[in-house]
């Protein structure tokens, strides 16, 4: 046994011994990857349903601000925050889990939505085609902060190096799918400078968000 799976097992182990424990583990899923809270520690309720994705890697990532759930800045809060979201989207809206793939806090920790490769409720005529990243606030008029906006890059870099979105993926915010002022103004303009941004304009009217 290499070195390399010697520290595999020993990590696995730690893990495990944490959890027998009732500690929180953040689990890094991939090398590349940011820490993912799961939807285990964040205290998720089962999905309804689950349809994952057919056709991968998927060539659009979609970013949207929540508006509310407001602005969350330590694991508490946005964990909250987080269950506040999925109670809106599945017992409110009648979805068949929170509407995301992933969600980023204001620390920059990522917590797991559906996850990789399972069809979101984020954007209509896109959810089948595209990974949805929420930023937990509102970014009308200020700027996620530095480590969201670098958690959310190192996500999506690690969700082309997985096959789950395509390597000449096309970034696009909320709004140029639907009518809508999700990802926020200034968050937006901030977007437009991003690798992969791309000036789709594919508006839809829609009645729910």
């Amino acid at each position: 046994m290499g070195q390399t799976d010697v520290n595999i097992v020993l990590c696995a182990v730690i893990a495990a011994a944490l959890q027998m424990t009732g500690a929180a583990v953040i689990i890094r899923r991939d090398t590349s990857c940011p820490d993912i809270v799961t939807r285990e520690q964040w205290g998720t309720k089962p999905a309804k349903e689950t349809d994952n994705i057919t056709s991968l890697p998927v060539p659009f990532v979609v970013l949207h601000h929540t508006h509310r759930p407001r602005f969350c800045n330590s694991s508490e809060d946005c964990e909250a925050a987080m269950r506040t979201m999925q109670y809106m989207h599945q017992d409110l809206r009648g979805w068949f889990d929170i509407g995301y793939n992933f969600c980023v806090g204001g620390t920059g920790n990522v917590y797991e939505g559906r996850g990789w490769d399972v069809q979101g409720a984020h954007a209509p005529r896109y959810n089948n085609r595209s990974t949805g990243i929420c930023f937990i606030g509102d970014f009308m008029d200020s700027l996620p902060t530095p480590e969201m906006m670098e958690a959310a890059k190192d996500l999506i870099q690690c969700g082309v190096e997985r096959g789950s979105i395509a390597v000449d993926y096309k970034l696009l915010g909320h709004r140029q799918v639907r009518d809508t002022l999700c990802p926020g103004d200034t968050f937006y303009e901030n977007i437009t400078t991003w690798s992969h941004w791309d000036p789709l304009a594919d508006v839809v009217t829609v009645t729910h968000t």
